[in-house]
């Protein structure tokens, strides 16, 4: 059976990082944006970071381009962005398609795990959120309008 730790992903810097890195966490991952509407949800995710980390939530942040072309920045552009903005700590990884011909394949996996709603399988919009279990199985989707401190609980569950 396929897990979240069989997938290898590309850093904003370009080094590859295997997510069986992330073993034993309890990982959210995020598919963000920098020009979008959610995008001041990077200050609620970084607070999710700072005070849950040490309990072994990790937030992994996937930017993407494909909703209103809200990213278009290079990798490096947008972890300027994201540092300088909102003091983003948390990884983040290189600009990724989520849906159609190019997705990344961890997201053909995360939404085959955890369909969005009446079972649809396309990441509607940036910031759609899927939380991970220790063992590494997709337990939940988040919708992109659910902020990170209305999932604390939830997330607090797994730790």
């Amino acid at each position: 059976m396929t897990s979240v730790y069989d997938f290898e992903c590309e850093r904003l810097n370009g080094n590859k990082q295997s997510l069986d890195d992330y073993k034993g966490k309890v990982l959210l991952i995020v598919n963000t944006a920098s020009k979008c509407g959610f995008t001041p949800q990077f200050e609620g995710l970084e607070k999710l970071y700072g005070d849950l980390k040490e309990k072994g939530l990790e937030i992994l942040g996937f930017p993407c381009n494909q909703f209103g072309k809200q990213d278009p920045g290079t990798n490096d552009e947008i972890g300027e962005f994201c540092q300088i903005n909102y003091g983003v700590s948390f990884p983040m990884f290189a600009k990724i398609d989520v849906n159609g011909d190019a997705e990344a394949p961890l997201y053909t996996h995360l939404k085959k795990e955890k369909p969005g709603v009446m079972g649809t399988k396309g990441i509607k919009w940036n910031f759609t959120k899927f939380l991970v279990d220790r063992d590494g199985k997709v337990v939940k989707r988040f919708a992109p309008n659910d902020k990170p401190s209305s999932i604390r609980g939830i997330i607090e569950r797994y730790l």
